[in-house]
């Protein structure tokens, strides 16, 4: 019982993946194009947040150099007191400069660490840039790809219904020649019953046998005339 159980939940879980894959399939290229611009969005948020770094790392250099100057004039004033015997005096640079160079230790291990994140940020940032546009080509090929597959089947689909047409259309002219034909063989069958049981039908028989026609022919008259001519002589 547990066995069936257990592929029941192996069925049900493959048709719920199968569900959310043909789901995933349907609006996948809506889905890709948010994703992308997701990806800029955030692109554009490190670029912003890796200027205000290297801002720091500007303003963290001048700090450095200001306290690089400032240990410089203390340690020379330093100099010039002891030279001047003032020894307290000397000794108050000397503690400044210490207190200077300790800061200067933490200031320059800071701006080593940002300019090394710098570097790296400016790394990830370039290899994203470069992860987005090889998407976007992809995603610019898959919408082109779809276009011309559905032009295709739009072309197919109205060359199939074209023919279908011109079939349609093929079969009603030879339904029209078919009835004009069937016509003309109703003409001709009509003449020859005509011929065959009208009353022209006997004229031609009897004219044919050299009975009736028109007695005025020329012949007819001809005839006549030698006749007469005999009878005088």
């Amino acid at each position: 019982m547990s066995s069936i159980f257990g592929k029941l939940l192996t069925a049900l879980r493959g048709g719920a993946r199968e569900a959310g894959e043909a789901v995933m399939d349907a609006n996948a290229t809506r889905i890709y194009t948010q994703e992308i611009e997701d990806a800029k969005k955030n692109l554009g948020k490190a670029k912003r947040d890796l200027t205000n770094i290297m801002a720091s790392q500007t303003k963290g250099a001048r700090d450095v150099k200001q306290l690089q100057d400032d240990i410089a004039k203390y340690e020379a004033s330093a100099l010039s007191a002891m030279e001047k015997n003032e020894e307290e005096l000397a000794l108050s640079c000397a503690e400044k400069v210490g207190e200077l160079q300790t800061e200067l230790a933490v200031q320059e291990q800071v701006l080593a660490q940002t300019a090394a994140q710098v570097i790296k940020l400016k790394a990830l940032i370039k290899q994203s840039e470069t992860t987005i546009r090889e998407h976007e080509r992809e995603l610019k090929m898959v919408k082109t790809t779809e276009s011309v597959q559905k032009a295709t089947q739009s072309i197919t689909n109205t060359q199939h219904a074209g023919a279908n047409k011109l079939l349609d259309a093929k079969s009603s002219l030879d339904r029209i020649k078919a009835r004009q034909q069937h016509t003309f063989d109703q003409m001709d069958a009509a003449e020859v019953l005509e011929n065959e049981m009208g009353s022209g039908s006997l004229d031609d028989k009897l004219a044919q046998a050299g009975i009736g026609g028109n007695k005025n022919s020329a012949s007819d008259i001809l005839a006549k005339l030698k006749q007469g001519a005999a009878n005088k002589g």
